[in-house]
């Protein structure tokens, strides 16, 4: 059995590595993390065994290349001027991208990477647990109080524009 082309592994998979990218390292690193996770694919993708989970393969590589990004990004000079400026992703200011992000970045990183490793890039908990350490139970209770801090954040949000409006 044969793999089948890089071309097709890149367009089946994209998307949910580039979402991955983003819930962990946020819009402005995500597409240097994606093209790195890409290129460090393609120089081991001949040797990947045949029947291997590509996309937790490639989920892996990701985590990698935004554990690299993160750790860049504190060893960047940081401006004195406060500059306030959005990422600009395509989307308009206050668009669903940018607040998710927020929401994301104000998670604890342990909980951001399970979150974005199980319900973006939908691998299971054991996965998840060896990709980042720990135990499958471990992994599953950093999800879920991740996506309980997101509800939390939503509800807060949605009761603060309801009473603007009022």
């Amino acid at each position: 059995m044969s793999q089948p082309p890089f071309e097709t592994i890149v367009v089946q998979y994209g998307p949910t590595v580039l979402r991955v990218c983003r819930a962990v390292v946020g819009p402005d690193a995500a597409e240097d993390a994606w093209s790195e996770t890409f290129l460090a694919a393609l120089r081991a993708y001949p040797d990947l065994p045949p029947g291997s989970n590509v996309e937790a393969w490639l989920v892996t590589i990701a985590h990698r290349k935004a554990v690299d990004q993160v750790r860049a990004a504190s060893r960047r000079a940081v401006p004195s001027d406060d500059l306030h400026d959005e990422p600009t992703s395509g989307d308009l200011p206050g668009g669903w991208e940018t607040e998710l992000w927020a929401a994301l970045r104000r998670l604890p990183l342990k909980q951001r990477q399970t979150v974005a490793y199980h319900y973006l890039a939908g691998l299971p908990y054991a996965d998840v647990a060896d990709l980042l350490g720990g135990s499958p139970a471990a992994a599953r209770r950093a999800a879920s109080d991740g996506i309980a801090a997101l509800r939390r954040t939503y509800l807060q949000d949605e009761r603060l524009d309801e009473e603007s409006r009022s």
